[in-house]
């Protein structure tokens, strides 16, 4: 997003009074674009207009002038006005809405020279209810945050369903919980605002300051006295939360929405991630932005909006509570298990509305007919689910989570009744268009109903009546906005009409309007029967409008309870979604411990498994991993393309999984609960911080080895691999003595410094050697996806640049080259022997009486030479078992040479 600039705003001398207004407006607002209320329109003037013209792909005209000059202007329908309002928040502007406050007949009752209007809400990214500004399977969180030295006080709500919560982060770890929530909207003091963390969301962020008097400000919006019952805050995190409500009130005109008290628990007992190791295991996004290719898109199986985005919430911040984790796997085993219970939770939620997000609606009478349906017919999913629940408990019990959503599914006092007998059974667009109760609700307007309905009958009646008192068979009443009913003639009878003689009493004509076709008439009778009607139609919708606040008030009375169950219905489609999950595949409940253990059985890789089933392609090759005590670090070497990055990645998102209360792509796993989760894969720069690809790479590993613990998983991909050998290689080594002796964590270690795993065994007795299975068939390697303990031979590279599409001589070229540095690396000072530089192992000086060729030099040990003519592919089992006897009568002659006393 952009935030735009404010416009800049003209001279208010010489306006008129309607533009009087738009300037006030303005003024009030300057860095928002004004939609002025003009009839049937919502109208933008001046540099408002030609932003908004220019963004929305709208015509640019004028209207007037203004001290001498026209007045630009544009305008959109207000019927439609919502999706012209979302692409301009998409867009990054903030939009003050100027309202009409009063009809026409009103203002001339009370001789005003225009109609009154005033701002009544300011339309942010941060502050939307409507379903067409809002992401349905998203939150759009409004964060405030409050500087207090090395910490920042950050408060988060979303206006749409009420949720607040709290937490005081260290000032270095701000990207990370800005990574995780993805804001909508930012608020910050300006100093703050320049923060290189806050760098990614320029255009999210608005200026604002903490009030002084926080604590007071936030108790007056919650109505308490002190605010020590909702938790324990810091000074920082009360200044911006009250920071935040003050920002939602402004936009709302001076109302709040209906909000949840704020919650300080923040990141306790939350899984630790920091910006690039989510962006790394692409877990709500994919890198590309998309939604489809990422952790998100691949294991969600929610049927509403609310267990999609609370499934997204527990996915961006997992549990680090073994007991809290426990109980989300409980759930979800019970649904696994009890397979009609879960279908009949899953057939009650399809389709369910969205409660939540209408509930805040109809806090800010806001709100439409189908948001009170909402309600309505979410409390009726509601008691069919508990139903279903209800029905399943005994023995077992139900799971304790699955046993409080039970209970929240039945709220108490509940409006469900009163709606379904209220509304009616096609319920229209607006409140304004009448028609939302139902007939039988209520008398009072059932009566005046057939009143306004018998005027109906009765200008039926009178336009017989005219026809033939004037002579006009084909005489039709019509209804026009301003005039009222009028009596519609051809035009050559509205000539007749106007040519003869004035007539009296109530049906003389007077003549109204003339139109290219027709001429429309008044007179007594029409007039007294236009104000009877008018009289009767605004006394049935005042009468409507109050049975509706009714029911809008009986809905907030029982808020609390309403949105308890509409998050329970959210919580349930998660369990039973991670249960339908779990069922079509092999997926296992994950055992958490404690301890620092790392086991995985048959693990997959749960994004590329379901990129490779939609394009039905080969199974995905699942692989185990160990990094329990004893190998808590396992180097990885192997060629790229057989899936190293998989393979890494795999396991860190098993852990976010696991964490966040889901069932685990594997046949068996048992983790340790991790705290912190760093995963560093794959290359990238940052070309706007003026940082290279390399400099990113050693900021994100400095990051790892200043914050990782004995509880921490950490992945990391080719580290060193941006520089020169020897820089890369010394770099590497030091990171990896560094995971096993200081921070002794577990780690997957992916390198092609074949080097480094002379550390396996003796300098680093934990860790463990793993490779990717490659195999040589007729000159093409071919990459079996396969993780094997032990070491690459080599690195496979050449074979990757031909694949790639490397012209041939390039590549034989870089052969002769490998093989010369090859053949130099042997000649390396002594340090070699513990710093080799290239994989190729050392020759070893021939031992005396060994055999050599004509020139003197050590002749190739027979049993390498047969090794070299050997195929091993094409032998038989028999033809295998001779060519072993044949090797070891090849290697006795020289084992006798190197055992003799001469060769000592």
């Amino acid at each position: 997003m952009d935030r735009r600039e404010p416009s800049t705003i003209p001279s208010a001398a010489g306006a008129t009074p309607a533009l009087a207004q738009w300037f006030a407006a303005k003024a009030a607002h300057p860095d928002a674009l004004v939609f002025f209320r003009m009839g049937d329109f919502f109208e933008l003037f001046f540099a408002d207009a030609e932003a908004a013209a220019q963004a929305l792909d709208i015509a640019l005209t004028f209207r007037g002038e203004h001290q001498g000059r026209p007045v630009p202007m544009c305008g959109v329908p207000a019927h439609s006005v919502e999706g012209y309002l979302a692409r301009l928040i998409r867009r990054g502007f903030r939009v003050a809405i100027c309202d009409q406050l009063e009809t026409p007949e009103e203002a001339k009752r009370r001789r005003a020279a225009t109609i009154r209007r005033e701002v009544v809400r300011v339309v942010t990214p941060g502050t939307v209810t409507e379903e067409a500004l809002l992401e349905a399977a998203r939150p759009a969180w409004l964060l405030a945050l409050a500087p207090a030295g090395a910490v920042v006080g950050a408060a988060w709500l979303e206006v749409s369903t009420g949720a607040f919560e709290t937490e005081a982060v260290p000032r270095g770890e701000l990207a990370a919980l800005l990574a995780r929530l993805e804001p909508a909207e930012i608020l910050a003091p300006e100093g703050l605002a320049a923060d290189p963390a806050l760098a990614p969301y320029a255009g999210a962020v608005a200026h604002a300051e903490p009030p002084r008097d926080g604590a007071r400000r936030l108790a007056a919006a919650f109505e308490v006295a002190t605010l020590d019952g909702f938790g324990a805050f810091t000074e920082a995190e009360i200044a911006a939360a009250a920071m935040a409500v003050d920002y939602v009130r402004a936009t709302q005109a001076g109302g709040l929405p209906r909000l949840a008290p704020p919650s300080p628990r923040g990141g306790r007992g939350v899984l630790q991630m920091d910006a690039p190791t989510r962006r790394s295991l692409e877990i709500l996004r994919d890198q590309r932005g998309g939604t489809r290719d990422c952790l998100l898109g691949a294991v969600d199986r929610t049927l509403t909006a609310a267990g999609a985005r609370e499934l997204a919430a527990r996915l961006a911040a997992p549990l680090t509570e073994a007991e809290a984790i426990a109980a989300r796997h409980d759930a979800v085993g019970f649904l696994l298990a009890a397979g009609a219970v879960r279908a009949a939770v899953r057939a009650a939620l399809k389709g369910a509305p969205d409660m939540a997000r209408a509930l805040a609606r109809l806090s800010l009478d806001r709100f439409a007919p189908r948001d009170l349906a909402a309600v309505r017919d979410g409390l009726a999913r509601a008691g069919t689910i508990a139903a279903a629940l209800a029905e399943a408990s005994g023995v077992p019990p139900l799971p304790p989570l699955l046993a409080a959503a039970l209970r929240a599914l039945r709220p108490d006092p509940d409006p469900r009744a009163a709606l379904e007998r209220a509304l009616a059974e096609t319920l229209p667009a607006r409140v304004e268009d009448g028609g939302v109760v139902a007939p039988g609700y209520d008398g009072e307007l059932d009566a005046l109903r057939r009143l306004r309905d018998g005027a109906r009958e009765a200008i039926a009646a009178l336009q017989l009546d005219l026809a033939q008192a004037w002579g006009v068979a084909s005489l039709k009443i019509r209804h026009h906005q301003q005039l009222g009913f009028l009596a519609e003639v051809p035009a050559a009878a509205g000539e007749k009409l106007l040519r003869a003689p004035p007539a009296g009493g109530p049906h003389a004509p007077v003549h109204r309007q003339t139109m290219a076709n027709a001429m429309r008439f008044t007179c007594a009778a029409l007039a007294d029967l236009d104000r009877r009607v008018a009289e009767a139609g605004e006394q049935a919708q005042r009468r409507e409008r109050l049975v509706v606040q009714h029911l809008r008030r009986l809905c907030l009375d029982a808020a609390p309870g309403i949105a308890a169950a509409a998050q329970a219905l959210a919580e349930l489609d998660v369990h039973a979604a991670a249960a339908e999950l779990a069922a079509s595949g092999v997926w296992c409940r994950p055992e958490i411990v404690e301890r620092p253990e790392f086991a995985v059985t048959a693990g997959r890789h749960p994004v590329v498994e379901a990129a490779l089933a939609r394009a039905r392609g080969p199974a995905f090759v699942s692989n185990d991993c160990d990094l329990s005590p004893g190998r808590r670090i396992c180097l990885l070497t192997g060629p790229n393309m057989a899936g190293k990055s998989t393979y890494l990645r795999q396991n860190a998102l098993l852990v976010v999984l696991a964490q966040a209360g889901l069932f685990v792509p594997a046949e068996r796993a048992r983790l340790g609960l991790v705290d912190r989760l760093f995963s560093r894969v794959g290359a990238a720069d940052d070309i706007a911080g003026g940082r290279s690809t390399f400099m990113v790479e050693m900021a994100e590993t400095a990051a790892i080895l200043n914050q990782a613990g004995p509880r921490s998983l950490v992945v990391l991909d080719e580290v060193g691999r941006g520089t020169a050998t020897w820089d890369g290689l010394a770099i590497a080594w030091a990171v990896l003595e560094a995971l096993h002796d200081r921070l002794r964590c577990r780690a997957l270690f992916a390198t092609h410094f074949h080097e480094l795993v002379t550390l396996a065994g003796g300098r680093l007795p934990e860790l463990a050697l793993a490779t990717m299975r490659v195999r040589e068939w007729r000159g093409e390697v071919v990459f079996l996806h396969s993780v094997a303990p032990g070491a690459a031979e080599r690195s496979w590279g050449l074979h990757v640049a031909r694949l790639a599409g490397v012209p041939r001589p390039v590549v034989a070229r870089a052969e002769a080259v490998l093989k010369a540095l090859e053949d130099r690396a042997r000649g390396l000072d002594p340090l070699s022997d513990e710093l080799p530089l290239f994989a190729g192992p050392a020759a070893a000086p021939a031992p005396q009486g060994a055999p050599r060729d004509a020139g003197g030099a050590a002749a190739p040990h027979p049993v390498l030479a047969a090794l070299a003519d050997l195929d091993p592919d094409a032998l038989t089992p028999r033809e295998a078992q001779a060519t072993l006897y044949r090797l070891k009568s090849l290697a006795a002659p020289v084992a006798a040479v190197q055992n003799s006393p001469e060769s000592t």
